[in-house]
């Protein structure tokens, strides 16, 4: 550790912000016993901060005696650095609770190719628009990404019931989502058209997400 790197440990203890604080505060309302009354301290533990910071600092900040007291030229200089700390730290703590207000950084997000759709971009139009210090980087592609490999935050997937994105993952549903059985005209003449849901089990098909059956409403 270097000369600087000490004299920076030496100058800055556990006390020193505290000590800081007591000898602005005792400055400012002219006398110990009001600083102790105003930081709900003794005075002898007012008296005390103030000695270490001039034993710690090796100069002396106030003059004082029975009646008054006054800052020394190093006091004033000391003072005057001692409100630009307090000041800057009350400023940076109102600062970044202003921030941790305000929902912001990078969400990243994965999902399936077919979501790329006007709907989607209608979507994150408006959220943006609610959000606007969150950065939205979207991935679209067909297949399941591990979340904490790639590094993904979010991933938008269909499927019949939570138990089946797998482990590990906090599911939420969304909305639901309807789909309709469809086949071209090529297909049904070569295998026909089904005449009932049973019938289903003889075709060919092709499922969207990770879907292992499906639920049919309505008579048609």
């Amino acid at each position: 550790m270097g000369h600087r790197a000490r004299l920076r440990s030496k100058l800055w203890g556990v006390d020193t912000l505290t000590g800081i604080k007591v000898f602005r505060q005792v400055v400012e309302s002219g006398s110990f016993a009001a600083a102790a009354d105003r930081l709900d301290l003794s005075p002898a533990m007012v008296s005390k901060h103030v000695m270490q910071a001039e034993k710690r600092l090796g100069v002396r900040l106030l003059n004082r005696n029975s009646r008054t007291l006054s800052l020394t030229e190093l006091g004033r200089v000391y003072f005057e650095r001692c409100k630009t700390i307090l000041d800057d730290l009350a400023e940076t703590e109102l600062e970044l609770g202003s921030l941790g207000t305000a929902p912001r950084g990078t969400l990243r997000i994965t999902g399936p190719s077919w979501f790329a759709s006007q709907r989607m971009a209608d979507l994150l139009s408006e959220f943006r628009s609610r959000y606007p210090e969150i950065v939205v980087d979207i991935s679209f592609e067909d297949r399941v990404v591990d979340l904490v490999e790639e590094g993904y935050d979010v991933a938008l997937r269909v499927a019949p019931d939570s138990d089946s994105l797998g482990a590990g993952l906090i599911a939420r549903p969304v909305r639901p989502i309807s789909f309709v059985i469809t086949a071209s005209r090529e297909y049904v003449k070569r295998k026909g058209a089904p005449k009932s849901p049973e019938d289903l089990a003889g075709h060919d098909h092709v499922a969207v997400g990770n879907v292992s059956s499906w639920v049919l409403t309505g008579p048609k």
